[in-house]
């Protein structure tokens, strides 16, 4: 691999003696990483029927190392949603935030979503997880990735940090940070990384870090948390950023501590100009651990009582539209279609807030916030679509539900010929009763059928469908 001369000559700098056994590291194979999705399966579970060589991740409870022939992203299970693939070290940011159930959240640069996944799983859908990005494009993968994992309790946005920020004053209890970089720490895993380097070199990441960061404290809670993580080693975003924050807000934060396990040293005091504990922070290094690289530090807002305000004014027309439900008849008193589908079709309890944008309907456990003006790319849990003929159900509904909350089933085994052929798209010549039927794979939901007879009318989404 051919490094950047400029990259190389600054890191020679920095590493001082390490910096041979740190370059020696861009000679070894790189490492791979899947994280289960126990919001779908326990991670026991999960290893009984992983077809897959694992390995445990030291950093967090739920991630494993998988050998490169293994090949998890073309396994039905990934199309079941039962783990996401990721870079080992970019594990660690979603395991020491220390996201709890019925807290609101907000992954601020969130996609593709691996981290705004890792958190929905500790929420066991519970509170209220806000996922952002500002880049559009990268938003549509965002939104697949949630429905995917089955998130039910998430929104996703595509707005700017200072649009944010009028609508969440003091809002969150926590947020990530895993802000955009120059990338270093990608180079083993991607050659195009180094490309992207002589584009977005250090200086125009820490403007744009810099950016972002103004505008957290603003949404934070007092007490709250922010995860601030990158994939680089450049110290002008790493220990200077979070330095050049607390400078800022003198005395209204504290570092955390990271624990260090498994190679994972803390951030380095030297490259900052003093007065912060950054031992406390976390730098995974290549050369020290199985993993790409990565740099993380956990901050807390200290409490004040004359910042204390919590933004509880919910103006958006939403909450207009939303109803409180607890049982079927509340579901039927929305909306008839909705409620006639979910008690002929599931087991499904959505206790709750119904609301409805269009002829789109969407559920959430908490009240739905102030989203005026703002560029709203997922609502909440989509459920599906008012029709001439009736609900339509969409498939993140199928995708997010357990084979017990769903009334009408068919499994099929992970290596069977139906699985593939459902997986592509196609029709499925089996014969069951009429209506429609949530097609499994060992007993964990793929997507919707329709039974008309003899053959099961295929709904699986064409941008999803497996190509081979």
């Amino acid at each position: 691999m051919k490094l950047p001369i400029e990259f190389v000559e600054k890191m020679q700098g920095l590493m001082g003696e390490e910096f041979d056994s740190y370059l020696e590291s861009y000679k070894k194979p790189r490492f791979y990483g899947l994280r289960v999705n126990t919001l779908k399966i326990s991670v026991d579970e999960f290893l009984k029927i992983a077809p897959f060589h694992l390995e445990p991740v030291p950093w967090t409870k739920d991630g494993f190392y998988y050998q490169e022939g293994d090949n998890p992203g073309r396994h039905p299970y990934y199309y079941a949603g039962l783990y996401y693939i990721q870079e080992p070290s970019a594990m660690l940011p979603g395991a020491v935030i220390g996201v709890k159930p019925g807290e609101r959240v907000l992954d601020l640069c969130a996609a593709p979503g691996g981290k705004t996944v890792q958190m929905a799983a500790q929420m066991k859908g519970q509170g209220l997880l806000v996922a952002n990005d500002i880049n559009s494009e990268r938003v549509k993968a965002l939104v697949k990735n949630i429905e995917l994992a089955g998130v039910r309790n998430a929104i996703v946005l595509n707005e700017s940090p200072d649009k944010l920020a009028v609508n969440f004053e003091n809002y969150f209890d926590k947020i990530m940070v895993d802000a955009p970089c120059s990338g270093e720490g990608m180079f083993r895993k991607d050659e195009d990384a180094v490309k992207s380097w002589e584009k977005f070199k250090c200086e125009k990441c820490c403007t744009m870090q810099w950016d972002i960061l103004q505008k957290v404290d603003t949404m934070l809670k007092p007490g709250g948390i922010i995860l601030y993580s990158t994939c680089t080693f450049s110290p002008e975003e790493d220990e200077l950023m979070i330095e050049r924050f607390m400078d800022e807000h003198k005395g209204s934060y504290e570092l955390l501590e990271i624990p260090k396990v498994g190679g994972i040293e803390g951030g380095r005091i030297e490259w900052s100009k003093g007065g912060y504990d950054f031992e406390k922070a976390a730098r995974l290094w290549p050369h020290k651990l199985n993993g790409e690289g990565h740099f993380a530090a956990l901050l807390r807002k200290k409490d004040s009582p004359e910042n204390s305000y919590e933004n509880e004014v919910f103006k958006s027309d939403y909450k207009s539209q939303a109803m409180r439900i607890k049982d079927i008849k509340d579901v039927n008193q929305f909306n008839s279609q909705l409620g006639e589908f979910v008690e002929s079709n599931t087991n499904l309890n959505l206790d709750g807030y119904l609301f409805q944008k269009g002829a789109n309907l969407y559920h959430l456990p908490v009240e739905c916030p102030d989203l005026s003006g703002l560029k709203v790319a997922k609502f909440g849990w989509y459920l599906g679509e008012i029709g001439n003929k009736g609900f339509i159900p969409s498939h993140s509904l199928a995708v997010s539900m357990n084979i017990r909350e769903l009334k009408n089933t068919i499994s099929f085994k992970s290596d069977s010929r139906e699985v593939n052929s459902y997986l592509k798209g196609e029709t499925l010549i089996v014969s069951s009763e009429k209506g429609y039927t949530g097609v499994c794979v060992d007993d964990f939901p793929l997507g919707w059928a329709k039974q008309t007879g003899d053959m099961l009318k295929n709904l699986y989404p064409k941008g999803w469908r497996k190509m081979s």
